[in-house]
C-alpha cells in the first residue's frame, strides 16, 4: 500500500559543484537561465546583488560562499532558482536542476544526525542514486544579514525612484 500523499514530500533537486542539493517544491516559484546581477551596494557579503524579474527586484543569495564553495563568475549555461521564504522572494544561482524527486517524510534524516555545523540544512535525504542535502531557506540569512538586505534593497529602490 502507498503511503498517503501527505507523508511525502517533492524536492526540486540542482546541483552546485556536483553535489545534489534540495528545495521544497512549494517553495519554488521557477527556475531561469542565468542573467546579470547588478551589485547592491551596502548589502550583506552573501549577497551576490539583485536581478530584476518581471518588475520585482529580488536579491541574489550566495550559495557558494554560504557553503564554503570556490567562487565562481556566473555564467549563461547556469541556472537560478527563484524561491520564497517566509519574507521574502530570493534567488539562488545554481548548475543545474536535476529532477523533482518525492520521498517520504520519514526518510530525511535531522542534520545534527549527520554532522554538526549543518544549520543551513532541514536534512539529508536517501534517494536511490545517492543523498541531496535539503536546503533551509529560512536559516540561510542571519538576523543581521536580513536586515542589511533590507537596507540595501530600500537604498537600490529609493536610486531607482530618483
Amino acid at each position: 500500500m502507498n503511503s498517503p500523499v501527505k507523508d511525502r514530500i517533492r524536492m526540486v533537486v540542482f546541483l552546485v559543484e556536483r553535489q545534489r542539493y534540495g528545495l521544497p517544491l512549494e517553495i519554488v516559484e521557477r527556475i531561469l537561465r542565468a542573467v546579470e546581477v547588478t551589485p547592491l551596494p551596502q548589502a550583506p557579503e552573501i549577497v551576490l546583488g539583485a536581478i530584476d524579474v518581471e518588475g520585482r527586484v529580488l536579491p541574489v543569495l550566495n550559495l557558494r560562499r554560504r557553503l564554503g564553495l570556490p567562487e565562481r563568475t556566473i555564467e549563461p549555461i547556469q541556472q537560478l532558482v527563484l524561491a520564497q521564504t517566509a519574507r521574502r522572494t530570493v534567488v539562488l544561482v545554481i548548475d543545474e536542476v536535476v529532477e523533482v524527486a518525492e520521498m517520504p517524510e520519514t526518510g530525511i534524516v535531522e542534520p545534527a544526525q549527520v554532522a554538526p555545523g549543518l544549520e543551513h540544512l532541514r536534512g539529508v535525504a536517501q534517494l536511490a542514486d545517492g543523498l541531496v542535502l535539503i536546503y533551509d531557506l529560512e536559516r540561510f540569512l542571519s538576523l543581521e544579514e536580513e536586515c542589511a538586505l533590507d537596507r540595501a534593497l530600500e537604498e537600490e529602490e529609493a536610486t531607482d525612484a530618483r
